[in-house]
C-alpha cells in the first residue's frame, strides 16, 4: 500500500486511466497529501472542469459518501479522515476501482426501447408482469402473452453465501467468463454465517467464496457477512418498479412489494444471467388478488398473507402463476406490509407476487439517498382488459391474528383457536419480518410490561432484525432494550432459526411460535415443531410461553406513537397527494429481428456437431411412488447443505427423514420417481435435484412441479415430466416397471401407453446436458441457439390465432 503522497495520488490516477481510459494531469507540488480521501476529492475537482466526465464525478461522489457512512449503514465508517489505516486506504482504492468499472458495466447494457405514455392502439391488454416482460424482451415486440417463450434482459442478480457457493461451481464450469454487470450483483451473507460459528472450516469456506467474488468481480454492492438478510436491504434500497430481478432464493419474490418482477430460480439458472445479462422465461399466466376493506390497526402483512393462504390454500390457484395484488385497499398498506405479503407468495405456490405500484411506492422510492437506486423506475399498471387466469377478492377487514399450524403454511386458524398452547421457544425474525413488524412487536412487549407481566424463566426467546440499518434504528429508538428486558436475545442479521442450519437450531420435540415464513418438517431444526404467526403474536406469547392473541395489547398501543415510529407511513389521502408519478407502457417493433445468415449457420453447425453426443433415446426402471408436495427441505435437508459439493454428496441425504429407504431403493433400480402435486415446492435449493441425481434417479414424473424445481431439473440434467392423465397415477403403483421413449414422447406401463409433452426449452437444455454443458458449446449465444428467431405476429386477434408462428411450450 502506498505510503507517500506520490504513490497514493498516482494510484488513483492509474485506476482512472486503466478503468476508464481517462488521463489527468495532477500537480503534485500544489497538492501535497498522502491521504487517499483528500486525493479523491482533488481528482473529483479536476474532473468537474470537464462536463463530459460527469458520470465519473457522480460515482466518485458516491464513493466519498460510502467512505463516511457508518459501517452499520453500509459504509466504511471513516470518522477520522486525517489518519486512515492501511485497511481503509485499501478499501477506498477498491471502491474507486469498482465504481468506475460499474460505468463500463452500464455501457455493456442492452439498449431498451423508449417507453410510451399511452397504450398503442390494437395491442392486447396486459397485466403488470406481462408489461415488465415485454419491456425486457430482447426481441422488443412491445407485448407478450402467456405461453410465449422469450429471451429477456435482467436488471439484478441476487445470491446468498450458500447459493453462491453452488453458483461459483457453475461459474467455473462455464469457464470463468466474468460478470455482465459488477454493480448489479447483490450477494449477502445470511444463511449460515454467524460470529459464533464463523471459525468453523466449512463456514470459513463460505465466507471465502463470497470475499473472492467481491474481489474478482469488483462488486460495488457487497456489504459483507451478516449485514442483511438477502432480501431486506435489497428491497429497501435497491429494487425499483418495473425492474426484472432473478435470485437464487425462493423468497426473491419479496421485492415485488415495489412493483418489480422478482423471480427466484436455482443457482445454475441464475449463474447464466449473471455472466450474460439475460435469461429465458415462458410467460406465465397471472392471477389477480384484489384487496378490499381496511385492516384493523396492528394487522400487518404476515396476518394478511396467512389469511390469503387460509382462503385460497397453497399450490392451488396460484400454482405456476404470477400473483398481482390490486384493489382499493392498497392505500392502507405500507411498503413493509406489501413486502411481507409478496415474500410469502412463494408459500402460496406462486412464481412471484407483485403489487401494482402507486403513490405510496413512489414516495418510498423517492426517499432513498442514492440517485442510482431511484432513477431507473418504470411504473406499470394493468390494463382494464388485462387477461387474468383468475380473480379473487380478499376483504382485509376480516383479517385477525392468525397462526399457521405445523407443518403446513396454509393450515391457518385464528390465534384464539389455539390460545394457551404450550411453547418452548419464541422467534421474531427471518426475511418476512420487516422493520415495521419488529417495532410493533416491541410496542406489544412494552404494553405487556406496563401491565406487570414478566417473562417466565421457561423457554428460549430470540429476535433477529433483518439488517444492520434496522438494528441501528431499533437501538436508536430504545426498542432493543425493550426486547432484552423481556428476555429476548437480540441477534445480528441472518436467517437464524428460519433455516435451522446455523448456530440457531430448535431442538427435537421443541414447540416454537415464529414470525418466519416456512413451517415445514425439520425446518427450524431436526425434529422440532414450528408454527407461524406475526411478530406481535410471538411477542405477546413470549411472557408465559403460551400462545396469546395480541389483539388486546395492540389496542392499548398509542396509535400516534406507532404511526410516528413506522418506517413507511400510510398515506390515507393518496388520491389527493401531489406526485410526479406517471404510468408508462412498453413499446416495440412488429416482428422479431432476424439473426444474420452467418450467425444462423454458425449456430446450426454447432447444434449438428453436438447432436448425438448426449442423445438419450429411452429410460427404463422401476417406480418409487411418493405423495403430494414433496418439498426441497425434505429432498435436501438444510443441515446437510453446507457439506454438499457434488451430486454424490447430495444423494447421501436425499429424503433421509421423509423416506429413509429411498436412496437404497433407487440404487437397486427403483429409479423412476412418481410424485403428486407440487413436487419440489419450497426453497430454491438446487441441491434437491442434485440429491435425486446422486441417488441414480433418471426421471421424475408428477402431476405438477414447483416452478423453480421444474427449471432446475433440465438445468442440471434431470428429466422431469408433467403427467396430466389421472389414470396414469391410478395405474402406476410402487415397484412397477416403466419405460420412457423420449423420441415419441410415450410412457409405457404394462400394456398401457401415455403421451407426454416437453417444452422446447426443457427438451433442448436437457439434450445438451444442462446449462453448464450447453454454455460450453454455445457460449453467450446459448439462448439464441435454442430459441431461434421466428416471426412474431402483430397483436391483432387473427394473428393471435396462429399458434404455429409462436414458440410453444
Amino acid at each position: 500500500m502506498p505510503e507517500s503522497n506520490q504513490s497514493s495520488l498516482n494510484q488513483l490516477v492509474h485506476i482512472l486511466e486503466q478503468t476508464r481510459g481517462i488521463h489527468i494531469h495532477v500537480n503534485e507540488t500544489s497538492h501535497s497529501t498522502h491521504n487517499a480521501l483528500q486525493n479523491l476529492v482533488y481528482i473529483s475537482t479536476i474532473l468537474r472542469t470537464d462536463h463530459t466526465k460527469q458520470r465519473e464525478v457522480d460515482v466518485l461522489t458516491d464513493v466519498l459518501g460510502i467512505c463516511y457512512q457508518p459501517a452499520m449503514l453500509g459504509g466504511l465508517g471513516i470518522n477520522q479522515p486525517d489518519s486512515l489505516t492501511i485497511q481503509q486506504q485499501s478499501e477506498i482504492f477498491f471502491l474507486v476501482d469498482a465504481w468506475l468499472e460499474s460505468l463500463n458495466s452500464a455501457d455493456r447494457e442492452k439498449s431498451m426501447p423508449c417507453l410510451l405514455t399511452h397504450r398503442p392502439e390494437g395491442r392486447r391488454g396486459m397485466t403488470v408482469s406481462e408489461k415488465i416482460f415485454a419491456m425486457h424482451d430482447l426481441n422488443h415486440i412491445g407485448w407478450v402473452a402467456p405461453g410465449d417463450i422469450i429471451r429477456v434482459h435482467v436488471d439484478w442478480i441476487l445470491a446468498s453465501e450458500v447459493s453462491w457457493a453452488g453458483m461459483e461451481t457453475t461459474y467455473n464450469l462455464l469457464g470463468k467468463p466474468g460478470v455482465f454487470r459488477n454493480d448489479r450483483f447483490w450477494l449477502s451473507g445470511d444463511h449460515i454465517v454467524d460470529p459464533r460459528i464463523n471459525e468453523l472450516p466449512q463456514v470459513q469456506a463460505l465466507i471465502g467464496v463470497s470475499e473472492r467474488a467481491k474481489k474478482t468481480f469488483k462488486m460495488t454492492e457487497y456489504q459483507g457477512i451478516n449485514y442483511t438478510i438477502l432480501h431486506t436491504e435489497f428491497y429497501r434500497e435497491r429494487a425499483q418498479p418495473g425492474m426484472l430481478v432473478v435470485g437464487s432464493d425462493s423468497h426473491t419474490c419479496s421485492s415485488g412489494a415495489v412493483g418489480c418482477l422478482a423471480v427466484g430460480l436455482g443457482a445454475a439458472d441464475v449463474t447464466f444471467p449473471l455472466v450474460t445479462g439475460e435469461t429465458w422465461f415462458k410467460v406465465p399466466e397471472t392471477i389477480n388478488i384484489r384487496l378490499v376493506g381496511e385492516p384493523k390497526p396492528g394487522i400487518g402483512g404476515k396476518d394478511i398473507i396467512l389469511y390469503i393462504l387460509q382462503v385460497l390454500k397453497r399450490n392451488t390457484t396460484a400454482s405456476d402463476r404470477i400473483v398481482e395484488f390490486t384493489g382499493p385497499a392498497l392505500r392502507h398498506l405500507s411498503l413493509d406490509t406489501r413486502f411481507a405479503v409478496s415474500n410469502m407468495t412463494t408459500e402460496l405456490g406462486g412464481i412471484t407476487g407483485l403489487f401494482v405500484p402507486d403513490e405510496i411506492t413512489h414516495d418510498f422510492i423517492s426517499r432513498r439517498k442514492l440517485t442510482r437506486h431511484k432513477c431507473h423506475t418504470a411504473y406499470f399498471r394493468p390494463d382494464t382488459d388485462a387477461e387474468y387466469a383468475a380473480v379473487h377478492e380478499i376483504d382485509l377487514s376480516k383479517v385477525e391474528s392468525f397462526i399457521a399450524r405445523y407443518p403446513k403454511p396454509d393450515d391457518v386458524v385464528p390465534v384464539t383457536e389455539e390460545e394457551g398452547m404450550e411453547l418452548n421457544g419464541c422467534f421474531i425474525g427471518a426475511c418476512t419480518t420487516t422493520e415495521e413488524d419488529l417495532i410493533l412487536g416491541a410496542l406489544v412487549i412494552e404494553q405487556a410490561m406496563k401491565r406487570g407481566l414478566k417473562p417466565t424463566a421457561k423457554g428460549k426467546r430470540k429476535v433477529v432484525p433483518g439488517s444492520m440499518p434496522i438494528l441501528y434504528r431499533l437501538r436508536e429508538l430504545g426498542l432493543c432494550d425493550i426486547y432484552a428486558d423481556a428476555g429476548f436475545e437480540v441477534g445480528i442479521p441472518g436467517c437464524s432459526y428460519c433455516v435451522g442450519m446455523s448456530a440457531d437450531q430448535a431442538a427435537p420435540g421443541e414447540v416454537w411460535i415464529s414470525s418466519q415464513n416456512r413451517n415445514f418438517e425439520n425446518r427450524m431444526g431436526k425434529g422440532s415443531i414450528g408454527h407461524l404467526a406475526s411478530a406481535a403474536t410471538v411477542a405477546a406469547s413470549s411472557f408465559e410461553m403460551k400462545l396469546v392473541d395480541p389483539s388486546d395489547l395492540i389496542a392499548s398501543i398509542d396509535l400516534s406513537q406507532w404511526e410516528r415510529l413506522r418506517t413507511t407511513r400510510i398515506h390515507l389521502n393518496t388520491t389527493n397527494s401531489k406526485s410526479d408519478l406517471a404510468y408508462v407502457e412498453p413499446c416495440g417493433s412488429r416482428g422479431y429481428p432476424s439473426a444474420t445468415t452467418q450467425t444462423q449457420k454458425h449456430i446450426e453447425n454447432m447444434r449438428l456437431d453436438k447432436d448425438g453426443e448426449r442423445q438419450v433415446k429411452s429410460l427404463q426402471g422401476k417406480v418409487q411412488k411418493l405423495g403430494d408436495f414433496i418439498d426441497t427441505d425434505a429432498l435436501a435437508p438444510a443441515e446437510f447443505l453446507i457439506g454438499i459439493k457434488s451430486n454424490m454428496d447430495a444423494g447421501m441425504c436425499c429424503l433421509v427423514y421423509r423416506y429413509p429407504t429411498f436412496r437404497e431403493r433407487a440404487q437397486q433400480g427403483f429409479n423412476i420417481v412418481v410424485g403428486g402435486k407440487g413436487f419440489g415446492c419450497g426453497s430454491s435449493r438446487e441441491q434437491a435435484v442434485m440429491a435425486l441425481l446422486g441417488c441414480g434417479v433418471q426421471c421424475v414424473i408428477a402431476k405438477s412441479f414447483s416452478f423453480i424445481f421444474q427449471r432446475n431439473m433440465p438445468s442440471l440434467g434431470l428429466l422431469g415430466i408433467t403427467m396430466e392423465d389421472e389414470s396414469f397415477f391410478q395405474l402406476v403403483n410402487d415397484g412397477v416397471s416403466i419405460s420412457i421413449d423420449l423420441s415419441s414422447r410415450i410412457i409405457k406401463v404394462a400394456d398401457k401407453t401415455f403421451g407426454f409433452k416437453l417444452s422446447q426449452m426443457e427438451s433442448e437444455i436437457f439434450r445438451f446436458g444442462g446449462i453448464a454443458s450447453a454454455f460450453g458449446l454455445f457460449g453467450n449465444k446459448l439462448l439464441e441457439a435454442i430459441t431461434p428467431a421466428k416471426f412474431h405476429p402483430g397483436p391483432e386477434k387473427e394473428a393471435l390465432e396462429q399458434p404455429d408462428n409462436r414458440l410453444q411450450w
